[in-house]
């Protein structure tokens, strides 16, 4: 007994022997033993080698779920034929609820968080609300515009996220950073009167999702800052998506009719539609997830770089497989805003760096 606490202390004590199996008298026979030195170092080369692999399997998944999303959106609204917008946000709460639930309760990717009084349930309840209507817009906005535009005037949420946090924190910027904000207006005036498939109402509520996506960002930090209110990003989801369908509810069944039954006919004559609402409904949570993993597994600034590249990559993307005419100036238009948008990041980065 003294000997095999000697010699844990002695193995502990040295790292590099932590890889090696060394035959002990009294161990399990030789084929368990080998079993055991086989299995150890399977273990040892994973551990070396998978957190470069996993990082670029996440990016990896994070711009094909990102990109796949708004592709099926396109899809499914303007060449499918299925025009139920709020509809189809709905199916995407229910499928980010149901998929949390199991995601936290039974995968435990994250602790379980609680809401812990009404206070921080009517918070949450009104994120539920803003985020509603940013995803329904920029669904709405798909119906009208092409991707690539869509993704243009997406690249303004910074602006938007400036003129809202002075608005409701007062929070003042540095000289620097409103300056690098004029390209990215700049850009998408020249992207908008140069776009062959301009579509007015598709640009209105494009804008209003962009809004919408930087008040949530704002109003976000203001409610759920303190150590006590605060939630983990897939826990917040958790309790948003079901309060996000609810509210839904009673606007697509007044505005979009009995679209359930519409689409259960739909679906009797052709089950390829059931096979795309899930799939679209399953890849809108897997956005969700891989922001979170991203996040996790680089950082956030990580996530905002690769965000800027990611709307880039949707809209040559999109332009190859829709084929949407665009031209020389609308490309330029959303080089210009993409390039305002890294040059933001830089100044805030900076900006931060300076205060501290």
């Amino acid at each position: 007994m003294v000997e095999a606490q000697t010699w844990t202390t002695r193995r502990m004590s040295n790292p590099r022997l932590d890889d090696q199996v060394v035959d002990i008298p009294s161990t399990p026979p030789a084929d368990a033993r080998n079993n055991n030195n086989n299995g150890s170092g399977n273990s040892s080369s994973y551990l070396m080698l998978s957190p470069h692999v996993l990082t670029a399997v996440i990016i990896g998944s994070w711009y094909l779920s990102n990109i796949g999303v708004l592709l099926l959106n396109k899809y499914l609204l303007s060449f499918y034929g299925f025009r139920f917008p709020i509809f189809l946000t709905m199916l995407h709460m229910i499928a980010c609820a149901a998929y949390s639930y199991i995601s936290i309760n039974f995968l435990e990717v994250v602790p379980l968080q609680h809401i812990h009084s009404k206070r921080q349930f009517f918070k949450i309840l009104a994120l539920s609300f803003i985020f509603c209507f940013s995803v329904v817009c920029g669904n709405t906005s798909l119906r009208y515009l092409p991707v690539s535009f869509n993704q243009a005037i997406g690249a303004t949420t910074p602006f938007f996220t400036a003129i809202f946090a002075f608005l409701i924190t007062c929070r003042k910027e540095s000289g620097a950073v409103y300056l690098a904000l004029l390209p990215v207006v700049f850009g998408i005036v020249l992207a908008s009167n140069s776009e062959p498939l301009f579509h007015l109402f598709g640009f209105i509520v494009c804008i209003g999702s962009t809004a919408g996506r930087a008040l949530k960002s704002v109003v976000q930090g203001i409610l759920l800052t303190s150590e006590a209110e605060k939630l983990h990003s897939m826990n917040l989801l958790l309790y948003m998506a079901p309060m996000a369908a609810l509210i839904l509810l009673p606007f697509t069944l007044y505005i979009e009719g009995n679209v359930a039954a519409v689409t259960a006919e739909k679906a009797r004559g052709d089950p390829y539609i059931a096979f795309l609402l899930i799939g679209n409904a399953t890849v809108a949570y897997l956005v969700n997830l891989t922001n979170f993993l991203v996040t996790k597994h680089t950082s956030a600034l990580t996530l905002q770089v690769l965000g800027n590249a990611k709307a880039a990559v949707a809209a040559v993307v999109s332009v190859l497989i829709f084929r949407n005419p665009v031209t020389v100036m609308g490309m330029t238009g959303f080089a210009v805003t993409i390039m305002g948008v890294v040059l933001y990041s830089e100044a805030k980065k900076r900006s931060k760096v300076t205060t501290h």
